[in-house]
């Protein structure tokens, strides 16, 4: 992958396909690999532009603390770099903070903005489910059994039994250790003390609020929490999808964000 240097760190990236700049920005513990299901579609009709976020993948991955503004910085500096401005944004989760504080920040980067599976922070936000907390703070067992709980958790029910072969590649990558332990913290944190709540009114372009309908990590009552806070935003849930949607239907993901972009 080739890099870009920008706000003191390295940016591993990749860009591919021709037409109006979209940008995908991914969540907790993963790089730009998320949406490698993405990218083959929708390639031809965007130019889809993933990244590894700071302490991921190929990106550097400098000590923390990391905040959604300092990520968001950083996904600023990318789209500078690259002489782009009015980028379609897509943040998965984490990637959803990120974006929000991408727009609030930079607003003449992103003429629409998608926010998949993801809150606007703070105590007034719907929690994760007890029953996926419980599965995220266990850490018992050996690594491929942590990831797989892990996965069973994000997906929808039943996705694992019927889709082993998605499972398997999902498990495959988490074992490449794509954000070591340290980073994965800081990337956490920064979720962790993100809080838009008063802020996301400031955003103007259309909107879309994405989720999954079995979502338990992010619960998809966060949806009407956000569109009640952005002006003219929309929502869709995808049926029979959890957390982890864009890699359990791809085909229905690239659809809706189609849709979208292409209003």
């Amino acid at each position: 992958m080739p890099t870009i240097n920008t706000n003191g760190i390295n940016i591993a990236y990749e860009s591919v396909g021709d037409g109006p700049p979209l940008l995908f920005i991914t969540g907790l513990g993963y790089g730009g690999w998320f949406w490698h299901k993405q990218v083959p579609e929708l390639s031809r009709h965007y130019r889809v532009i993933t990244f590894d976020n700071r302490g991921s993948g190929g990106t550097d991955k400098p000590d923390g603390p990391y905040s959604t503004a300092m990520l968001a910085q950083d996904a600023a500096g990318l789209l500078d770099a690259l002489g782009i401005s009015g980028a379609y944004v897509v943040g998965h989760s984490l990637g959803g903070f990120i974006a929000e504080e991408l727009a609030l920040a930079r607003p003449e980067l992103v003429s629409r903005l998608v926010l998949a599976s993801t809150t606007f922070g703070g105590l007034n936000a719907v929690p994760v489910t007890q029953e996926a907390l419980a599965v995220m703070m266990d850490r018992s067992g050996d690594p491929v059994d942590l990831v797989r709980r892990g996965v069973a958790i994000a997906a929808a029910p039943g996705f694992p039994e019927v889709h082993p072969a998605v499972v398997d590649e999902l498990v495959g990558y988490r074992l490449t250790g794509p954000v070591p332990a340290a980073q994965y913290q800081a990337q956490m944190m920064a979720g962790a003390t993100h809080n838009a709540e008063e802020r996301v009114g400031g955003i103007t372009c259309p909107t879309l609020v994405l989720f999954g309908e079995h979502d338990k990590v992010v619960p998809p009552a966060n949806a009407a929490l956000l569109t009640a806070k952005i002006t003219g935003s929309q929502s869709v849930i995808l049926p029979n999808t959890g957390h982890i949607f864009p890699l359990e239907d791809p085909a229905a993901t690239n659809a809706a964000l189609h849709d979208f972009f292409s209003a």
